[in-house]
């Protein structure tokens, strides 16, 4: 399933309540691809999110990178999406130029969630950026 660009997401965001957001983000976690329970491993695991995250980079024939990814709590799973939602199907080259954070800044993650849903946002960014320096 194809992810709506982050710009498609800012614009409906915008003019949501908290609550409408949560949905949204909920909705987002649904658009991922499906993660095999075969790829959810300590090695795909991201670190210091409050739920479980697991983010598996493959990258396709024509070099894009495209990242499964899953979460056992919903509204995280959204986050991960709105992450993926940056980088999700483009050039591992411009991947690596991408400021993540700098592109999430509109939604206000901090403000709107809990610090448990986003203390791991910064790593799955660095593992999202890692990832696409390696393979760029």
């Amino acid at each position: 399933m194809t992810l709506p660009s982050l710009s498609d997401i800012a614009d409906e965001y915008e003019f949501l309540d908290s609550e409408d957001r949560y949905r949204l983000l909920i909705d987002l976690g649904r658009k991922l691809d499906e993660m095999p329970d075969a790829l959810k491993t300590d090695a795909t695991k991201v670190r210091g999110c409050s739920a479980s995250v697991w983010v598996y980079p493959t990258q396709l024939e024509d070099g894009r990178l495209h990242f499964l990814a899953d979460s056992n709590a919903a509204i995280t799973k959204g986050v991960v999406a709105l992450v993926l939602s940056a980088v999700q199907d483009k050039p591992a080259s411009e991947v690596a130029q991408t400021d993540i954070a700098a592109a999430l800044e509109p939604f206000d993650l901090k403000r709107e969630l809990s610090s448990n849903r986003t203390q791991g946002v910064p790593n799955m960014i660095a593992l999202v950026r890692e990832t696409a320096e390696r393979l760029a």
